[in-house]
C-alpha cells in the first residue's frame, strides 16, 4: 500500500506539471506490408526520454513544446529522424523500412539499450521472421521450442512442444493466441505446437515481473499474436516439407485500410504409415491439421476492429479399432478506440474451446464408445492505456471469464455398457487490476501495479466433501444458476530498474500470482487425455510468489547483451495425487487430489550477440524445484519431476554469404526427477500356483533420468527472384551425432536370470534428417 500511495503521489504530481506540453501520439507500421509493430522506439534526443509501441503498433508521447528530434527505431529496421517544432499535439505514423539483413542477423529481438533501461525483466520476446534458421525437429519451425533454449524455460520431454517455466507445471502457463487461452498447445501428442510460424507477427514470454493485467496462471505468461495481414498487395508463400506443407494467402481488403491472412498447414504423416512394410500399422491414420484466420479494417482514424479465429485438429486411429482425436478453436473479436491522443482502449469478446474424444471398436458396428472430455470459456475483456506524461503512464481494466469444465463422458452403442456423462461444471472468474510505470529522476523507473481477482463455482449441480479416505461425508444441491462457493485473492506486482552507468543496470520484481483452473495428468508434459477441473470446496486456489533480482550489461556498443538473474518462488496448494489415483470418468476424482506447498530457485545466465555474420546466444540456468505432501514420501520434500539441476543451451547463426545460412544449437540438462523401484518382494499366489514379484518403491522422485544432450545444425539457401518474389531450402539434421537419449525406462525381467530385473531405456530419435522448399511470392 505504501508502494501504491507512493506511485498515487507522482502520478498527481504528473497531472499538474502537464500544463503547457504537447503530445505526439500515432502508430509505427512495416513500411512494406503495413503490419503494425510491437514494441518499436520512439526517442526524444534532446530530452533523453522516449517512449515504445503498446501491442497494437500505437504509441504517446508528452512533451515539453519546442524544436525536437524525434527518433523512431526497432531492431531489423531503418532509424527515421525527423527534426520537428512542437508546438500544439500532432499524430505523427511512421513506415519504417526493413533493412535487408536484419532477419539473417537476429534472433531475439530487443531495443537499442532496452534490456538495460526497461522495467522489464525476466522477458523475451521472439518474432517468428527471426528464427527461421534455427534448427528443429522435422524442420517445422516452432515458437515454443525455441522458447526452450531460452535460460528458464525447459523442454517437458524429447521432441515435445510441452514446457516448464521456473519450477512450474506445463499446465501453469498461460498461453493466449490474439489474447485467446489455449488449453493444448500442442499437435501429434506434443511433438509440434499448433503456432504456424506464418501466421505468427510476434511473441512475448514472461517468466517473472508479470503485468497486473495478466492472471490466472502460476509460472508464465506466452503472449502470441497473429499478423494483420499484407496492407499494400496480395501475397502467396508457403512451404513443403517431409511430413508437412503449409500455405498462407494475405492482402487488402481495402488498400491502408483493412487487410486479411488466412494460413493452413496439414501433416501427412499418415501417408509414409501407408508406404511402411510393418504389418501392424496398416490402417493407421495420423495427421493434423490447423487453420489461422485474421481479418481487419480501420472505420476512421479512431476506431479499429479485428476478428481473428484459430482452428486446429489431430486425428489418430489405428487399424479402426480405436481412435483418438483432440483440437482447440478460438475466436477474437477486437475493437480498438482512441478516446485522445492519450487514452487508448481495447475492448475484446473471446471465446475459446478445447476437447478430445476416444474411440473404441468392437468387433461389430454397434460395440462403439467414445470417451470425451473438455473446457470451454467466454471472456469479455477492457483494457486501458492512458499516456499521463512522458514520465508516466497508466493502464487498467477488467475481465470476466465464464468457464464450462466437461470432466467426461462415456457414450456406447453396446446396450451391455452403461453410458456414463459426469455433471458440466461451471465457473465464473474476474479480474480488475490497475497498474503505473513512473520515471522518478534520470536513474529510477518504478511499474507497480494491483490485480484484484475473483472466482466462483456456479450451479446448478451437486458439490461433494470428503474425508482423508475419500468417502463422502456431505453433499450440496444448487439448483440453478447460483453461486456456491467464491475464493478473492490481491495480488500485487511491482518491478524496478536503476541505471547504474549507460550500459547497465540493476533490477528487481515482485509478483503474486493465483490459480483457479486445474489440469489432472498422470504425466509430465501432459496429453490429449488429461483432464481441467475447476477449484472448489475440495480444491483451493494455488498461490505463488516470486521475487527476482537481475544485473543486465551490454558491451561493444550494445551488440552484446548480458544479464544474469536470480529468483526465489513459493507456491502453495498445488496438486498432487494419491497412490493408485483413479482420473478418468471418476465423478468423485476431487477425493483422489492432495494439496502440498513447493518452492523454486535459480540463477539465469544470458549472453547474447545481436550482430555481425555470427549471432546467438548462449544460456545457463542452476535450479531446484522442490514439493512438500504430508501424504506422500512420509511427510519429507522431494524433488520435482520436472526438476533439472543444470540446463544450457547453445545457438549460433552464421551468415555465410548472402545467399547461405548455417545454424546450430546445442543443449544438455541434467535428467529429470524419476520414481523407480528400489527393490522388489516375492506373493505367492496359491490361485495361480505361482510367485508374483511385485516392485518395491520408497523414495518419491528419487532418482534421475540419464543426462540429456543434443547437437541440431541446418543451412538454409534463399535466392531471390524478381518482383519480391523468394524461395528457399532448408536442410536440417536433429540430433546431429545420434545421441541415444532416453525417453523412458522400465524395467523387465533378465532372459538369462528370471531372478535379476533389466532396466531398458527407450529412445525415440536417433538422428533424423529433413528437408523443407519454402516460398513467398
Amino acid at each position: 500500500m505504501r508502494i501504491l500511495l507512493f506511485s498515487l503521489f507522482f502520478i498527481i504530481t504528473d497531472l499538474v506539471s502537464a500544463q503547457g506540453k504537447i503530445t505526439i501520439s500515432g502508430n509505427v507500421r512495416d513500411a512494406m506490408s503495413g503490419e503494425t509493430l510491437i514494441g518499436a522506439n520512439v526517442y526524444i534526443s534532446e530530452l533523453n526520454k522516449g517512449t515504445s509501441t503498446n501491442s497494437y503498433g500505437f504509441y504517446s508521447i508528452t512533451i515539453p513544446e519546442g524544436n525536437y528530434t524525434v527518433n523512431y527505431s526497432m531492431i531489423g529496421y531503418q532509424t527515421q529522424s525527423f527534426n520537428q517544432s512542437c508546438t500544439k499535439d500532432m499524430v505523427q505514423n511512421i513506415d519504417l523500412e526493413v533493412q535487408s539483413f536484419s532477419v539473417d542477423e537476429v534472433i531475439v529481438s530487443s531495443q537499442r539499450n532496452h534490456n538495460v533501461y526497461s522495467t522489464e525483466m525476466s522477458v523475451s520476446r521472439l518474432n517468428s521472421k527471426e528464427i527461421k534458421k534455427i534448427p528443429v525437429l522435422f524442420g517445422e519451425q516452432d515458437v515454443l521450442k525455441t522458447l526452450q533454449l531460452l535460460p528458464g524455460i525447459k523442454s517437458a520431454g524429447e521432441g515435445s512442444s510441452g514446457f516448464h517455466v521456473r519450477g512450474g507445471g506445463a499446465d501453469q502457463n498461460l498461453v493466449l493466441l490474439d489474447e485467446a487461452p489455449v488449453y493444448n498447445p500442442s499437435h501429434l501428442l506434443g511433438f509440434f505446437s499448433i503456432f504456424n510460424s506464418d501466421a505468427i507477427k510476434d511473441t512475448k514470454v514472461y517468466k517473472g515481473g508479470i503485468p497486473a493485467e495478466y492472471g490466472g496462471r502460476l509460472s508464465s505468461v506466452v503472449d502470441v499474436r497473429m499478423n494483420d495481414g499484407d496492407y499494400k498487395k496480395y501475397k502467396v508463400s508457403g512451404g513443403i516439407g517431409l511430413i508437412s506443407s503449409r500455405l498462407s494467402v494475405e492482402g487488402p481488403i481495402v488498400k491502408d485500410k483493412g487487410s486479411f491472412i488466412v494460413t493452413g498447414r496439414r501433416t501427412y504423416a499418415d501417408v509414409f504409415l501407408g508406404l511402411s512394410n510393418d504389418s501392424t500399422v496398416d490402417g493407421t491414420t495420423l495427421y493434423f491439421y490447423d487453420l489461422n484466420l485474421k481479418a481487419n479494417y480501420k472505420l476512421n482514424p479512431n476506431n479499429h476492429v479485428f476478428i481473428s479465429g484459430y482452428f486446429g485438429r489431430d486425428v489418430f486411429k489405428f487399424d479402426d479399432r480405436f481412435g483418438l482425436n483432440w483440437g482447440n478453436y478460438t475466436t477474437t473479436l477486437r475493437w480498438n478506440h482512441l478516446f485522445s491522443d492519450k487514452l487508448f482502449s481495447n475492448l475484446s469478446l473471446i471465446y475459446s474451446n478445447y476437447d478430445y474424444v476416444n474411440s473404441l471398436e468392437g468387433s461389430s458396428s454397434d460395440q462403439h464408445i467414445d470417451i470425451s472430455s473438455g473446457i470451454r470459456d467466454m471472456e469479455l475483456k477492457f483494457n486501458f492505456q492512458y499516456y499521463l506524461s512522458s514520465e508516466t503512464s497508466l493502464k487498467f481494466g477488467l475481465n470476466a471469464v465464464f468457464h464450462t469444465f466437461k470432466p467426461g463422458s462415456l457414450e456406447s452403442q453396446d446396450s451391455t455398457v452403461n453410458n456414463r456423462i459426469l455433471d458440466e461444471r461451471r465457473a465464473l472468474e474476474n479480474g480488475i487490476y490497475f497498474s503505473a510505470k513512473q520515471k522518478i529522476g534520470s536513474k529510477l523507473t518504478l511499474n507497480t501495479g494491483l490485480r484484484l481477482s475473483a472466482f466462483s463455482t456456479i450451479g446448478p449441480g451437486t458439490f461433494y466433501s470428503y474425508n482423508l479416505n475419500g468417502d463422502r461425508i456431505d453433499s450440496t444441491v444448487v439448483d440453478g444458476v447460483s453461486i456456491n462457493d467464491t475464493y478473492i485473492n490481491l495480488e500485487p506486482r511491482i518491478s524496478g530498474t536503476y541505471i547504474l552507468t549507460p550500459e547497465s543496470s540493476l533490477k528487481l520484481s515482485y509478483t503474486r500470482l493465483s490459480q483457479y483452473v486445474h489440469l489432472l495428468s498422470n504425466t509430465t508434459s501432459g496429453t490429449p487425455n488429461d483432464i481441467w477441473l475447476p477449484t472448489s470446496n475440495n480444491i483451493k486456489p494455488q498461490i505463488s510468489n516470486q521475487v527476482a533480482m537481475g544485473y543486465f550489461r551490454n558491451f561493444k556498443n550494445n551488440a552484446i547483451e548480458t544479464s544474469v538473474e536470480v529468483y526465489y518462488k513459493d507456491k502453495q496448494n498445488i496438486i498432487d495425487y494419491k497412490n493408485g489415483a483413479d482420473l478418468m470418468l471418476n465423478p468423485d476424482v476431487e477425493s483422489q487430489i492432495l494439496l502440498g506447498s513447493g518452492y523454486s530457485y535459480g540463477a539465469e545466465f544470458l549472453i547474447r550477440k545481436n550482430n555481425g555474420p555470427i549471432t546467438g546466444w548462449v544460456g545457463y540456468t542452476l535450479s531446484k524445484t522442490a514439493h512438500q505432501f504430508d501424504e506422500i514420501n512420509s511427510g519429507k520434500e522431494f524433488p520435482a519431476r520436472y526438476d533439472q539441476k543444470h540446463n544450457i543451451s547453445v545457438v549460433g547463426i552464421i551468415k555465410l554469404n548472402e545467399k547461405l545460412d548455417l545454424g546450430a544449437t546445442w543443449v544438455f540438462n541434467t535428467g529429470n526427477a524419476v520414481t523407480f523401484p528400489s527393490g522388489r518382494y516375492t506373493i505367492s499366489w496359491p490361485i495361480t500356483d505361482r510367485d508374483h514379484q511385485v516392485p518395491y518403491y520408497t523414495e518419491r522422485n528419487g532418482y534421475r533420468m540419464p543426462d540429456y544432450h543434443r547437437l541440431d545444425l541446418s543451412l538454409t539457401y534463399t535466392k531471390k527472384l524478381k518482383k519480391n518474389r523468394e524461395s528457399s531450402w532448408n536442410f536440417s539434421i536433429y540430433n546431429a551425432y545420434a545421441r541415444k537419449n532416453a525417453y523412458s525406462i522400465y524395467f523387465r525381467e533378465d532372459d538369462n536370470n528370471p531372478e535379476l530385473m533389466q532396466a531398458v531405456q527407450l529412445s525415440l530419435f536417433r538422428m533424423v534428417p529433413s528437408v523443407t522448399y519454402n516460398f513467398k511470392f
